[in-house]
């Protein structure tokens, strides 16, 4: 972990306001005598919201005095924990997620548009609205890629939609919080995709047994007897007949070789692999899919949406331009 030290510009002083103070002796009461120290991490927390986002010198030395702490051990606290920022930050600090699986998903472009907006990472907008600051792993990976703006989350991103969300934030504009495309929180894309069958929704519960006046028994509700119906089966898709009959169709690469599939932002060495099983090898071919090859293609992926997702067929026709200019 890195060394991290105190802003170099610090405040004359720091106190609670008065609603905070009773705040922190409510806090403090929850722990035994002699235990008070336990209340430090909530103490900082409350005190770092109150300074503006950060955690000044005279705040964490406040908070010493009022746990009856040595302030090195205060101190030890406010800097060990990366929740505690020890300079100053904008109105909305955003929290950009940068591990593999927003990497994976394009946090490269969000933090392309933090330099653009807001500036290196750390510092403040002249106006004081924006900061930034590249953290780890924030939990949300399955709507990758994410930032946190203070105590939210946005999600799904992309450059698109982070400017713009960066524009409502810094002009007070109303901003939708959670996922940034058609997704009901942390579920697929497009809907579900699960347990659709209505058949299983059909039961009622079972009856609490009602007690018999004579016997003073119980008496048994018969459980109802359920008859499970064999799944439909789902019709095949078949292949569009502009990738069996089209007579461009190719069975191995043109003369000169194949694309650098890979080079398509979502495609790796499996799916190029299994996209050369289809007979597709050039960018040109991927920039010419129909819808009905899409859903085809997405089919023998296993993995529905993807490509309309992270955009093959744009990808494809600006790198066959550029393959085309050289």
């Amino acid at each position: 972990m890195s060394v991290r030290r105190l802003h170099d510009v610090q405040p004359a002083g720091f106190k609670f306001t008065r609603e905070n103070m009773a705040w922190a002796k409510t806090e403090v009461k929850k722990y035994p005598s002699g235990r008070q120290a336990s209340a430090v991490i909530s103490l900082l927390w409350c005190a770092q919201k109150q300074n503006g986002g950060w955690l000044s010198e005279p705040a964490i030395r406040h908070v010493a005095e009022l746990l009856a702490m040595a302030y090195i051990r205060v101190y030890e606290v406010a800097t060990f924990y990366t929740m505690f920022n020890l300079s100053p930050v904008g109105k909305n600090l955003v929290q950009l997620c940068g591990t593999t699986p927003c990497w994976l998903r394009g946090a490269d472009d969000l933090k392309a548009v933090c330099r653009k907006m807001i500036g290196a990472e750390k510092t403040i907008t002249d106006d004081g609205e924006l900061s930034w600051m590249e953290v780890e792993c924030l939990g949300a990976c399955v709507n990758a890629p994410m930032v946190q703006v203070n105590e939210d989350f946005y999600e799904d991103l992309d450059a698109a939609t982070f400017e713009k969300l960066l524009d409502d934030l810094r002009n007070g504009r109303p901003v939708s919080v959670g996922p940034q495309v058609d997704r009901q929180k942390s579920a697929p894309v497009g809907g579900a995709q699960t347990l659709l069958d209505p058949a299983l929704y059909a039961g009622k519960a079972r009856r609490v047994p009602k007690k018999a006046a004579a016997t003073g028994k119980p008496k048994e509700t018969p459980a109802r007897k359920f008859v499970l119906k064999a799944p439909e089966k789902k019709a095949t898709a078949k292949k569009p007949a502009s990738l069996t009959k089209d007579p461009k169709k190719l069975t191995k690469a043109r003369a000169g070789g194949a694309d650098d599939l890979k080079r398509i932002n979502g495609v790796g060495p499996k799916i190029e692999g299994i996209l050369n099983g289809l007979g597709v090898f050039h960018f040109d071919q991927i920039a010419a899919w129909t819808r009905d090859n899409v859903d085809w293609v997405d089919e023998q992926l296993s993995f529905k949406g993807r490509i309309d997702r992270e955009g093959w067929i744009a990808q494809a026709k600006q790198l066959s331009r550029e393959d085309k200019g050289k």
